[in-house]
């Protein structure tokens, strides 16, 4: 708790909760997993875990033999500046997984297009974000470069053939 007046912390004042993100914006089919979500360190390939959560500095590649299993797979972003989690993501669709790939936390407007190039099909922000911003966002740019984990045809193969 802080003092109003000063700005500086109350002494003995219980710390805020921590924010959980109340808005999942879906890019996918379906509904989305709201069930509890595991920390990487306490999933168990023999429990009925259904989602996992990775956070930055977790290896992926773990959950590699345990993927047909898992219908959520949650990234953290603690930060916006924290790109691990784009990585994460590449290397979990580049492996097959075809569940539901969520980045949590510190998610910016302008990081979406990027997050759906690398395979996430549903984010939850810390901070709301309008979803009409985040469609013409997704809109604004019709033709990519490069492939990626999305389907889109690279602009050089539209041309070429």
């Amino acid at each position: 708790m802080t003092d109003v007046q000063d700005q500086s912390p109350v002494a003995g004042a219980v710390p805020p909760p921590e924010t959980v993100p109340t808005q999942v914006l879906s890019f996918r089919n379906g509904t989305l997993y709201d069930g509890p979500v595991a920390s990487l360190a306490d999933f168990s390939a023999a429990s009925n875990t259904a989602a996992v959560r990775i956070d930055p500095g977790d290896d992926v590649r773990a959950l590699i033999p345990h993927l047909g299993g898992l219908r959520l797979i949650e990234v953290a972003f603690p930060k916006y500046r924290d790109g691990r989690g784009y990585s994460s993501a590449r290397v979990l669709r580049e492996a097959g997984y075809t569940g539901e790939l969520r980045a949590a936390g510190d998610v910016l407007l302008d990081q979406i297009v990027f997050m759906r190039r690398v395979g996430f099909d549903s984010v939850a922000p810390a901070k709301p974000l309008d979803r009409t911003a985040v469609d013409a966002a997704l809109a604004r740019f019709p033709f990519v470069y490069q492939k990626a984990a999305d389907a889109k045809v690279p602009v050089w193969a539209l041309r070429d053939g």
